[in-house]
């Protein structure tokens, strides 16, 4: 169950708790309120741990306190904030990181001081408690089942609780809810999340959240000429599906906004097969496809006055005797034909015919994301996402929102002179180019089924997994992009 959270007005050390999260700016002295107070309580093993750990306060420096009863809390938290200004970004990464340490303390409640005068801390502080606790445990049984969970959590602010601060942390608590719907999806062993199953969650999730859900099946999908996304899916047992989930709002929308994902529940690599070690993390293949379902559940709890499609391609990329081949032609939803080079690259074909789905709904915007090349994490790491735009007003907005929502995001160029590498000598394109820019290549890809309609691809391939637990994510799914496509959300409906 996750974990379920209060707001309240009342003093930090007063307020029982296993655990209690303080944020301290970079520089911080021991004659501030929160050092003081707990030297007043403790003594002076307050200043000698200070000094043993070398606390001055920079991001990412924590020190403990256990308190002996002395206190309400059974222990305390502090954690370097860095230097200031702050942001809720930062108020959220604060929650998360306090709630990652109670988790590992097996504590079942925790408490979070909220700093002071940061707008939207309170929403923040509520995301940032729930995908700080986050577990995947639904595959353990006996002695791996968790002993304890972290239950309950507080929000604590300064002056009176408001009706706006209630309804922040209630939303915050929703939205941290829905990004980890996409660490759930994620996470999902590939035998038990194939393309009907997804259909099946997203199907759920909307009927719960009030959204409209339209599937496709193979024969829909042939009715429409969508023969990429069938060609990817044809060496599998499992057959595909495209699914569209939508939110409409009351009153006239400000925007019509597509949000595209790529669902490739299982990515063998196909006849081009990939390597056996690391073919397991091909479960995540479908991190795009995760982010656009868990966007569109806290879509429905924000509810922005913009209307919202997600289209989500699923498909299972196998190598069974029906499988597509190196050299196959296959027309497209859009019209053109594409020339087959690397089965392994199977995303960029499901996105086309999904791209050029979205664009029968006439948006204002497309934004495309997916776990979709390697070449993307050689350039950026494993924590950043590229994106590419093909309006620089767009790319100044998606910079301004993943700025917001914290979340490393860099742009990438569209080269022209790349383009060449695409052209076939037997069909209207090739579906990749030389390796070198490859991720270009693939942008450029993507371009050419999405017409004049403003657009963005981000490239999560880095991100949409962790091997370890950072910032705000654990391990495993990430949800990485979610907040960043929320606040690009929440940019349109202003």
């Amino acid at each position: 169950m996750p974990i379920k959270i209060q707001i309240a007005s009342s003093d930090p050390l007063s307020t029982p708790a296993d655990v209690l999260v303080v944020g301290v700016p970079e520089g911080a002295a021991l004659s501030e309120s929160v050092f003081s107070r707990l030297q007043e309580s403790l003594g002076e093993a307050v200043s000698r741990q200070l000094k043993r750990d070398d606390f001055t306060g920079k991001k990412d420096q924590s020190v403990e306190f256990t308190t002996y009863e002395r206190i309400k809390p059974a222990r305390v938290l502090v954690l370097g904030m860095g230097k200031g200004p702050f942001s809720d970004a930062d108020v959220r990464l604060l929650a998360a990181r306090g709630a990652r340490f109670a988790t590992g303390a097996r504590a079942q409640s925790i408490t979070l001081s909220v700093p002071e005068g940061i707008a939207g801390a309170e929403r923040a502080a509520a995301e940032g408690l729930v995908l700080g606790s986050y577990r995947f445990t639904r595959y353990f049984t006996g002695d791996r089942l968790p002993k304890t969970t972290l239950e309950r959590g507080s929000v604590l602010v300064q002056g009176k609780v408001t009706k706006a601060g209630r309804d922040a942390v209630a939303l915050g608590q929703q939205i941290g809810e829905s990004v980890c719907i996409a660490r759930d999806l994620i996470n999902e062993p590939p035998n038990e999340l194939y393309p009907e199953a997804f259909a099946r969650f997203a199907t759920t999730v909307g009927k719960q959240r009030g959204l409209k859900v339209t599937v496709f099946d193979k024969a829909a999908l042939t009715k429409r000429g969508m023969k990429l996304m069938l060609a990817v899916g044809q060496g599998s047992a499992r057959d595909p599906r495209l699914i569209h989930m939508a939110y409409v709002p009351k009153g006239k929308p400000k925007a019509k906004l597509v949000f595209v994902g790529k669902g490739l529940t299982f990515d063998s690599g196909g006849l081009c097969i990939k390597p056996a070690p690391g073919m397991e993390e091909m479960k995540g293949d479908m991190g795009g496809a995760a982010n656009v379902v868990a966007l569109m559940a806290a879509i429905a709890a924000l509810k922005p006055a913009v209307e919202v499609h997600g289209i989500i391609g699923a498909a299972e990329n196998m190598p069974d005797g029906d499988a597509y081949r190196p050299g196959d032609i296959f027309g497209s939803l859009d019209g053109k034909t594409v020339e087959i080079i690397n089965t392994d690259a199977e995303g960029r074909l499901v996105l086309a015919d999904c791209l050029a789905y979205a664009r029968t709904l006439k948006p204002d915007l497309i934004l495309d994301n997916a776990t979709l090349t390697g070449a993307c994490v050689v350039a950026l790491g494993t924590t950043v996402s590229a994106f590419f735009a093909n309006r620089d007003e767009l790319a100044d907005r998606m910079r301004a929102a993943a700025r917001t929502a914290g979340e490393s995001m860099w742009q990438m160029p569209l080269v022209e002179e790349l383009r060449d590498g695409l052209k076939s000598e037997w069909a209207d394109l090739k579906h990749t180019a030389d390796r070198w820019g490859g991720a270009i290549t693939a942008a450029l890809f993507l371009r050419e089924f999405v017409g004049d309609i403003p657009w963005i691809h981000v490239d999560v391939a880095g991100p949409s997994m962790a091997s370890k637990p950072y910032g705000i994510y654990t391990k495993g799914g990430t949800g990485h992009g979610v907040l960043t496509f929320l606040r690009l959300v929440e940019s349109y409906a202003r």
